[in-house]
C-alpha cells in the first residue's frame, strides 16, 4: 500500500475516534463511561425546543430610569454648589430638581444650573425655590438607552449564570423576551435577571417617629425601608428603617464591586466609586459625620453604619447575612446594574416532555432521510454507492465529535442543518460520480476516470460549499439563537464533508485501485 494512502487512512481513523471519544458523553451511554470522561469532555447542549425552560418576557420600567438619571444631576448640583459655597438645598419630585435657597441667591442658582446641566428646562418658579426638569429629547433617549442597556446587561448576567444558548432580544413597548433552556432553578435564575441593582445611599431619618410612619402619618420627606436579616433558626427577620427620600449618592457612579470579608469574618461586597462618585460620596460623609446612612439596594436596607469621619477614596462595604454565594451573585448584580427595574408580564415553562418528544421526531426524521439515502445511492450507484454511504456515516460522526469539542447547543433547526449537511454530502458524491461516469465513457480505464472525476468535480463542490458557507456565516452573525444553531451546524456540516467527500471516499478508491487492478468500475 502506498505511503499517501496509508497516509490518509491513518487521518481519517484517528478523526474518527477522537469524533467517537468527542460525543460519547453526549450519548445515553455517558452513564456507562468512567467519571474523568464524561466529567471533562465538553458535551452537545440542548436547546429550549429540545430540553424545555423557561420562556420570559420582561417590560422595562423606563421611568425609573429617568428618575435615576435625575438623582444623579441632584447629587452632582449639591456637590458643585457646596464647592463654590452655595447654600442651597437640590431635591427630586418626580423626575423634576427643586432648588430651595435664600432670595438672594436666586441669580447664582438659575447661573449654576444653566452652565453645569444644559439638558435641564425650566418649569417654575416660586419665592426661594427653582423647578427644573429634563428636556424631553433627553427622556427619550434615556428611555431608549434603559431599554438597550437592559438588553445587554441581562445577556451578560444570563452568560455568568450559566444557560447555554439563551435566546434574548427586544420586542416593542420596552420589552424583552428570554428564552432559557434547560435551567435547573427557574425562580432563581428569574430573580437573579430581573434584580435592578439599583443601590443608592440615603440618611436615616432618627429625629422623625419611626412608629407614627409604620402607621402611615411619618414625614413627607421620609419614607419606610425595610432591612432582611436571616436569625439563627433560618427565619427572616425584617426590620424598619424611617430613612430620608433624598437620594446622596446612587450606584450609577460605582466603578467596581467584589466579594470580601468584613470584621465578622462574614462575606461582604466591597465597593469603590469613580472620581465624581468619590467625590459626592466624600463631602456627604463629611456633612452628616455621627449620623446613619443607609445603604439600600432596591428599596431593601442592607446595612446602616454610623458615618465616624469623613470618606475619602470612595470606597464602601456593604454586609449583611448572605453566604459566599450570595455575595458574590450579588457584586455581579451591582457591576451590571439595571438602568432600570423590570417587571415579568410573561411566564412560560416548556416542560421537558415536550422537548423529549422533539427529540424523537427529529431523530427518526433524520434516521429515516438517512436510510433513504443510503438504499439509493447503493441502488443506483451499486458498489461506489457504499463508498458514498460510508462517507455520509463519517461525516456524521465528525460533525457530532465538532459539536461536542465546541459545546454546541442543539436545537430542532440545528437537526435541520444536520440533515441539510447528508443532503449536500449525497449531492458532492453524485457531481463527482456522474464526473467519473463521463470519463469511463469516453474510453479511460477506472483509475484514470477516478482521478479525472475528482480532479473536475473539485472546483465545483468547492464553489457549492463556500457559497453555503458564506449564508451560513451571516446567518449565524445577525441571527439569534436557534437560527444560530442552525448556522453552526450548517458550517461544520459543509467543512466536515468537503473533508469526507474529497479524502474519504477517495482513499476507499485508491485502495481498491492499488489491491485489485479493475478492470471495470461498478458505478
Amino acid at each position: 500500500m502506498k505511503k499517501s494512502i496509508r497516509w490518509r487512512l491513518g487521518l481519517i481513523a484517528l478523526s474518527v475516534v477522537v469524533a467517537v471519544f468527542l460525543f460519547l458523553p453526549s450519548t445515553p451511554l455517558t452513564t456507562q463511561l468512567p467519571q474523568w470522561w464524561h466529567q471533562s469532555v465538553p458535551k452537545i447542549a440542548l436547546g429550549l425546543d429540545l430540553q424545555g425552560g423557561s420562556h420570559l418576557v420582561m417590560e422595562v420600567e423606563t421611568d425609573k430610569a429617568v428618575e435615576a438619571s435625575v438623582d444623579n444631576i441632584a447629587a452632582d448640583l449639591q456637590t458643585t454648589a457646596a464647592l463654590q459655597s452655595l447654600s442651597v438645598t437640590f431635591t427630586r419630585t418626580g423626575q423634576e430638581i427643586t432648588a430651595k435657597f435664600a432670595d438672594t441667591l436666586d441669580e447664582k442658582v438659575e447661573k449654576l444650573i444653566k452652565d453645569t446641566y444644559a439638558i435641564l428646562e425650566y418649569k417654575s418658579r416660586a419665592k426661594g425655590e427653582l423647578v427644573y426638569g429634563l428636556k424631553q429629547a433627553e427622556v427619550r433617549r434615556l428611555k431608549e438607552n434603559a431599554v438597550q442597556q437592559a438588553l445587554e446587561i441581562t445577556r451578560r448576567r444570563i452568560d455568568k449564570y450559566g444557560v447555554a444558548e439563551p435566546l434574548i432580544y427586544k420586542q416593542e413597548n420596552d420589552q424583552i423576551a428570554l428564552q432559557l433552556p434547560g435551567i435547573k432553578n427557574p425562580q432563581e435564575a428569574i430573580a437573579f435577571i430581573k434584580t435592578a441593582g439599583r443601590l443608592e445611599f440615603k440618611m436615616l431619618n432618627t429625629v422623625g417617629d419611626l412608629q407614627q410612619a409604620l402607621a402611615g402619618k411619618g414625614p413627607a420627606d421620609s419614607e419606610v425601608l425595610y432591612g432582611e436579616e436571616v436569625d439563627q433558626s433560618g427565619k427572616i427577620v425584617r426590620s424598619p428603617y424611617l430613612v430620608y427620600k433624598q437620594t446622596m449618592l446612587t450606584g450609577d457612579r460605582l466603578k467596581e464591586a467584589k466579594v470580601g470579608i468584613d470584621d465578622r469574618g462574614r462575606p461582604a461586597i466591597s465597593i469603590s466609586f469613580d472620581g465624581q462618585g468619590a467625590e459626592i460620596f466624600g463631602r456627604v460623609t463629611g456633612e452628616n459625620v455621627g449620623k446613619q446612612m443607609a445603604i439600600v439596594l432596591d428599596n431593601v436596607v442592607y446595612s446602616a453604619p454610623r458615618i465616624q469621619d469623613r470618606i475619602t477614596g470612595g470606597s464602601a462595604q456593604i454586609t449583611g447575612s448572605f453566604t459566599h454565594e450570595e455575595a458574590a451573585k450579588l457584586a455581579i448584580v451591582l457591576r451590571e446594574s439595571l438602568p432600570a427595574p423590570m417587571k415579568i408580564i410573561q411566564n412560560v415553562t416548556v416542560g421537558p416532555s415536550l422537548g423529549q418528544d422533539s427529540i424523537n421526531k427529529g431523530v427518526r426524521a433524520a434516521l429515516f432521510g438517512v436510510l433513504v439515502v443510503v438504499v439509493f445511492m447503493v441502488v443506483y450507484y451499486r458498489m461506489s454507492g457504499l463508498i458514498a454511504d460510508y462517507a455520509i456515516i463519517l461525516n456524521l460522526v465528525l460533525l457530532l465529535g465538532a459539536m461536542a469539542l465546541l459545546n454546541a447547543t442543539l436545537t430542532l433547526p440545528g437537526i435541520a442543518g444536520i440533515i441539510l449537511t447528508i443532503g449536500m454530502g449525497v449531492d458532492s458524491n453524485v457531481l463527482m460520480f456522474e464526473r467519473i461516469r463521463e470519463e469511463i465513457v469516453s474510453g479511460k480505464a477506472p483509475r484514470a476516470a477516478v482521478d479525472a472525476g475528482y480532479d473536475k468535480a473539485f472546483l465545483t463542490i468547492l464553489d457549492s460549499h463556500v457559497t453555503t458557507l458564506i449564508t451560513a456565516a451571516v446567518l449565524f452573525m445577525f441571527g439569534t439563537g436557534p437560527i444560530k444553531g442552525f448556522a453552526v451546524t450548517l458550517s461544520l456540516g459543509i467543512m466536515i464533508n468537503l473533508y469526507s467527500a474529497l479524502v474519504g471516499t477517495k482513499v476507499i478508491f485508491d485502495i481498491i485501485n492499488s489491491k485489485w487492478k479493475l478492470e471495470k468500475l461498478s458505478i
